[in-house]
């Protein structure tokens, strides 16, 4: 089984003839402990095109050390990385190979660098003898085991907070090493040190921001939210709480984007990659709105007083859970190895790197992305008009949830143009997700009254009472109505002011 710890820490430029600094001047710190010499010794696996450096993760083997064996390093922020460690072996353990499955597309994991280290260790305690942080001057061999062989030296101070530190420590030790004239390293990581000095660096990332054209608008765009979707498949694999939700928000705003901008990029090429995202968005959501439907229950029925609560409906609950859910983890993970998931991977990095591009994407990013929001607006316009005419009922619930999904659009699409087109977007997006909010706890309780009923239907088959479904399903009738009666006035404030008419 796989150990996860959150690593933080900052590295430093130094030769063999720097001098660190005395550390017991930094507030907090009332010793600094000599921890002795380590001999450490890693190889560093990727891809053949280094596919995991170009997005700053490593993978290593490492003997010495009080932490030998596998690790693997997933970017959060600067400086800031979640290590995944697993036990020494031969070979790749299978279960960090699967969380860079993403990344790796099927290419195969080979040793690319080997770093010899002697590290000299001091650890950085307070007045109980609490450890604060380790700094580490480390003396690196690096050998490159691919392109010819090159091999480079180095010297380097590793300062890494303590495992529930405050990261304000940091800042103070850096100011008292650059004080002594000690400054931050230029590479992120030894790995990445060691493959710009031994032969061919990784391939340099996308260019994160627009360029001043509609089309380097949503080309950004496009490429930020597939970076989530990779960061979330990681999290999503290491079954971390929000990453489901996080990985379909990212392929609906990909989706969104693919639809909202048909003027910028040719649909005969994004048509059939939006129709994908819209699999990948449907295999994933029966799991994620189980999750939100179970939950929403389960609160309700916390709300019943005992004395309302008849038969066991708390086992029936949880049966009936279990039921739906049975399988659901195999599913999603069977999705993620699927052939046609990682070949959705490979169209969306094709279209960043090579994009249909038609004449509106060399035109002004503020009229093109005006246009596309107001065009939005307007598709929601029309869906919360059909929907408010109707009579209440099932017709209607189906044009809300027809609105809630072009409401949902219409944000992403105006979220995608607030850097163009400034405060109105902004403003429009923020509006449209309290639109977005209202019809989707209508939705939530049309789900949650189906659920309600059928819940019913088999405590009154079971021979138990049927009353507090029944109770719960009157409730549910009753927060919908509310939602319905609201929609008119969060509909008005909804508005492209100061975006166009």
């Amino acid at each position: 089984m796989a150990d996860t710890k959150r690593e933080i820490e900052r590295k430093y430029e130094a030769t063999t003839d720097t001098a660190v600094p005395d550390l017991t001047r930094v507030p907090g710190v009332a010793r600094v402990l000599d921890a002795g010499t380590a001999g450490l010794d890693a190889v560093y696996y990727d891809t053949p095109g280094l596919r995991l450096a170009a997005h700053s993760v490593t993978l290593r083997r490492r003997t010495g050390g009080a932490d030998e064996g596998w690790h693997l390093k997933l970017p959060v922020s600067p400086g800031v990385r979640d290590e995944i460690a697993a036990p020494l072996a031969d070979e790749v353990p299978e279960a960090l190979a699967a969380l860079v499955r993403a990344r790796t597309r099927g290419d195969t994991l080979t040793p690319v660098v080997r770093l010899r280290s002697s590290r000299d260790v001091r650890h950085l305690l307070d007045d109980d003898g609490t450890l604060l942080a380790e700094l580490s001057t480390d003396t690196v061999h690096a050998e490159r085991l691919t392109d010819g062989g090159s091999t480079a030296r180095w010297t380097e101070i590793e300062v890494e907070l303590a495992d529930g530190g405050d990261p304000a420590l940091l800042d103070a030790v850096e100011k008292r090493l650059r004080k002594a004239g000690i400054r931050p390293a230029a590479s992120p990581s030894k790995l990445a040190r060691a493959l710009e000095e031994t032969g061919t660096p990784p391939p340099a990332p996308h260019h994160a921001g627009p360029d001043d054209t509609a089309g380097g608008h949503v080309l950004a765009y496009l490429r930020a939210q597939t970076d989530k979707l990779l960061t979330h498949d990681a999290g999503l694999r290491r079954d971390e709480p929000e990453a489901l939700h996080d990985l379909r928000v990212a392929a609906r705003r990909l989706r969104s984007a693919l639809r909202s901008h048909r003027k910028v990029l040719d649909r005969a090429a994004t048509d059939p990659l939006a129709r994908e995202l819209r699999w990948l968005g449907r295999e994933l959501g029966v799991d994620r709105d189980r999750e939100v439907l179970d939950a929403r229950l389960s609160a309700a029925l916390d709300t019943v007083p005992r004395t309302l609560q008849l038969g066991p409906v708390r086992g029936r609950l949880r049966r009936w859970s279990a039921a739906h859910r049975a399988g659901s983890r195999g599913h999603l993970l069977e999705v993620l190895d699927s052939d046609r998931y990682l070949a959705l991977l490979d169209r969306l990095d094709a279209l960043t790197a090579d994009p249909p591009l038609r004449p509106a994407a060399a035109k002004s990013p503020e009229k093109v992305l005006r246009k596309a929001v107001l065009k939005e607006h307007a598709r929601v316009a029309a869906r919360v008009d059909r929907a408010l005419a109707l009579d209440p009922g099932s017709d209607r619930d189906v044009a809300l949830h027809e609105a809630r999904k072009a409401a949902k659009r219409a944000r992403y699409t105006a979220e995608l143009a607030a850097p163009a087109v400034g405060k109105p977007a902004r403003r429009l997006a923020r509006d449209m997700k309290a639109l977005q909010r209202l019809l989707g706890d209508h939705q939530d309780s049309v789900v949650a009254r189906r659920a309600l009923r059928e819940l019913a239907v088999q405590a009154n088959g079971a021979g138990e009472s049927s009353f507090t479904w029944g109770l719960l399903y009157a409730r549910e009738e009753a927060e919908a109505a509310a939602r319905e009666r609201e929609l008119p006035d969060t509909w008005a404030r909804v508005r492209p002011r100061g975006i166009g008419s």
